[in-house]
């Protein structure tokens, strides 16, 4: 045998014209990508995101972790929608829920900058009861965030039966504001 002829980099035989990240280039990929957005894409919904979570899965061999978003999208216009998924990491996570609040987009009707009238709702623990109202937007934690997303310039949002859970509030206000039907004029007959 032979010995292996060395090269300057280090232990990487002379005859293997690959490099160690893939051969090419360093990407470590088989070439361009495909699908997936450009990076200066922007898109039309305002994002923020409510609560992020880290969730285990209790397996046979051991512990498995994973991450939970839950964002709120809006685009000002009276469009709002809720997403939560779970993924890998943080940034899957929260992709995954963007994605799945764009499926979820509900449209409200907003008459000057507030709702038309009082609508209550209840989600599991969590009750909401919204007023139409002047001079800004009075309310806490997810209800402020669903409205400053949806467009709306004056609202009054109460929790009637206070909870911690922040998902419970945001899916109890969603469920308020889908209440929400304006009145068309009646069609003569």
């Amino acid at each position: 045998m032979e010995p292996i002829k060395q090269n300057n980099i280090g232990n990487v035989p002379r005859g293997d014209n690959r490099n160690r990240m893939g051969g090419r280039g360093g990407r470590g990929g088989r070439g361009p990508r495909r699908g997936g957005h450009s990076g200066d894409a922007k898109s039309e919904f305002e994002q923020k995101v409510i609560d992020i979570a880290r969730v285990t899965r209790v397996t046979k061999g051991g512990k498995r972790f994973s991450f939970r978003a839950t964002i709120v999208i809006g685009d000002g216009k009276g469009r709002v929608g809720i997403g939560i998924n779970k993924g890998r990491d943080v940034a899957q996570s929260v992709q995954k829920a963007f994605n799945r609040a764009k499926k979820n987009l509900i449209t409200i009707p907003i008459v000057k900058g507030t709702i038309p009238y009082q609508v209550e709702a209840k989600y599991n623990s969590a009750v909401v009861l919204l007023k139409p109202t002047i001079g800004g937007v009075k309310a806490g934690g997810p209800v402020r965030v669903v409205a400053k997303l949806l467009g709306i310039t004056a609202l009054t949002g109460k929790l009637i039966e206070r909870t911690n859970n922040k998902i419970n509030i945001a899916m109890a206000t969603i469920e308020a504001l889908k209440k929400l039907k304006i009145k068309s004029e009646k069609l003569k007959v």
